[in-house]
């Protein structure tokens, strides 16, 4: 009888390959389909042995290749088929990555299943545009929101819960909800001075980062027509970049991999 394996849902990280888990590394080289996202980078598909089957599974924000429900079916099927399949999801699977949904959907068709975390984008993109996400000084907490909500249904967030000055918040897939959620956190209380971040293809070699107030983020990031992963960070950490910023000093030789 053919060995079956577990269905692999790992973590890709934000993007630089050196980010990816020992465990992530030693799976690349052992299974024989991927199924990705568009926010993988390229050169961690690159790293896949020629004979892997590469599936795109497209998925940023509205713009969705292939619906979940899809995406979950293709999963049951590849693993009947007798495939080692892995899921790889850009950052980690279990943050606002759809990674527990797609769990799951194996675990009702009693499908064996592994989860191999990844560099959530907030840890890896904060850390690359030298922003602490806590700092004793500037912020006690840090809160992660999504900034885009299933189905087009609203932003329906406690804004404000989420207007603390002693708080980081960090906010996935944003950019086309950038004026109301400006709008709604200076309504809530939130100063509108407060310092805002936005990383553009963090921890890659062109990433960008853009650092304005929280009343001036939605004319930046409309004005720089911004696209591929981008993540946005308001609070007072983010005054931290113009010491810290160590990544926009390593020099890039357009290898996939950054330079020591």
């Amino acid at each position: 009888m053919k060995k079956q394996y577990p269905v692999y849902l790992v973590g890709a990280g934000p993007g630089d390959p050196d980010l990816l888990t020992v465990k992530a590394q030693r799976l690349i080289e052992s299974i024989d389909v991927v199924v990705y996202d568009k926010l993988v980078s390229q050169p961690i598909l690159a790293l896949f042995p020629s004979y892997v089957k590469h599936i795109f599974a497209g998925k940023q924000a509205s713009n969705h290749y292939m619906p979940q429900p899809e995406i979950n079916n293709l999963l049951v099927t590849l693993f009947k088929q007798g495939r080692k399949v892995m899921r790889l999801k850009g950052g980690d699977p279990f943050v606002f990555g759809r990674g527990g949904e797609e769990a799951l959907h194996l675990a009702k068709h009693g499908i064996p299943f592994e989860v191999v975390p990844g560099i959530t984008s907030s840890a890896g993109c904060a850390a690359y545009a030298g922003i602490p996400l806590t700092h004793r000084d500037f912020a006690h907490g840090v809160r992660f929101v999504t900034g885009h909500m299933k189905e087009s249904s609203g932003l329906g967030l406690n804004w404000e819960s989420m207007a603390d000055p002693d708080t980081t918040l960090v906010i996935y897939m944003g950019v086309g909800n950038v004026s109301e959620i400006s709008a709604r956190l200076i309504n809530a209380g939130l100063s509108p001075y407060t310092p805002a971040a936005v990383i553009n293809h963090g921890t890659r070699d062109n990433q960008k980062v853009i650092t304005t107030t929280l009343t001036n983020l939605p004319s930046n990031v409309i004005s720089e027509n911004l696209t591929g992963p981008t993540l946005m960070i308001i609070g007072r950490v983010v005054e931290l970049n113009r010491y810290l910023a160590w990544f926009s000093k390593v020099p890039k030789n357009n290898s996939p991999f950054v330079t020591d």
